[in-house]
């Protein structure tokens, strides 16, 4: 017998501020089950006074009120991971530095793994950048792994890159900032590509595709966004002017059993309560 569980990821710009304006009352009308979140910026402590009544595992940020990733759900999870390791034995594991937590379900007998991730917003040709490369690198080798591990895994979160021109309203005009950037995309390509087969990268490059899906790509078809993130200035939202960066990327047994995608934007500008906007999907399992 099959479980149905809602999931959503949500990147919260800072959990106390949210719940201040309003995510109480998203979440009593939600009907979510599992939400991963990024940039709660907030302790354990924080989390667990926000959001009564769910079970709470994070990976804060060394630097306080930065970052910071959490998975809540209204059942206990198992196993939890907060290094985002690099197979390569001479090198020491990525600290994900509160942008990298991994919990293992058990739904029914059937195992599910679900990541909260936040990949660096960086900035092309400069420091900043560095560390999105080194992330990026590590969510390459450590998918597959992922998907070893588990059937049915799912990594969501605020990953920081627009995919293809489909996901930003003016992507012109970004093709050399960081976040469209060709080399980012092309991490996208192999991401997403079929398993095991040679892909032709945006940027030029070829990879191996490591067959993960694009659950909102899948579901929304080759049409723009729909967006998850519009900037505070200007009127972003209201023209609906935004990137879709906030992904669900589901393992083909997960993804096959995914339906009711949608990105659950604000009514208004004034009643946003972060940035972002949750983006959720049932899914089917066992």
């Amino acid at each position: 017998m099959s479980s149905r569980l809602r999931i959503a990821s949500i990147n919260v710009n800072g959990i106390r501020a949210a719940v201040r304006k309003g995510m109480s009352d998203w979440l009593e009308t939600a009907g979510v089950d599992i939400m991963a979140l990024q940039e709660v910026r907030a302790t354990a402590d924080d989390l667990a006074t926000a959001l009564p009544g769910w079970h709470i595992v994070n990976d804060e940020a060394a630097a306080k009120g930065r970052a910071g990733v959490a998975i809540a759900s209204r059942m206990p999870a198992g196993e939890v991971r907060r290094i985002l390791r690099d197979d390569d034995p001479d090198l020491e594991p990525l600290d994900a530095a509160g942008r990298w937590i991994e919990a293992d379900f058990d739904i029914a007998g059937t195992a599910l793994t679900v990541v909260s991730a936040y990949v660096h917003t960086g900035e092309a040709g400069t420091a900043r950048q560095d560390p999105k490369w080194a992330f990026l690198d590590a969510m390459e080798i450590r998918l597959p792994q992922l998907a070893a591990h588990a059937r049915h895994a799912l990594v969501m979160g605020d990953l920081n890159v627009g995919h293809r021109e489909l996901d930003i309203r003016n992507w012109k005009g970004n093709v050399k900032k960081s976040g469209f950037l060709p080399r980012e995309r092309a991490y996208f390509d192999r991401f997403l590509g079929d398993a095991g087969a040679e892909v032709a990268c945006v940027d030029g490059t070829r990879g191996t595709g490591l067959g993960w899906i694009d659950v909102g790509r899948r579901a929304a078809g080759d049409v723009d966004g729909p967006y998850t993130w519009w900037s505070m200035r200007g009127r972003a939202f209201d023209n609906d002017t935004g990137w879709r960066i906030d992904y669900h990327l589901a393992t083909p047994a997960l993804a096959d059993g995914a339906h009711g995608y949608r990105v659950d934007r604000a009514p208004s500008w004034d009643t946003r309560w972060s940035d972002h906007a949750p983006v959720i999907a049932d899914y089917e399992i066992g």
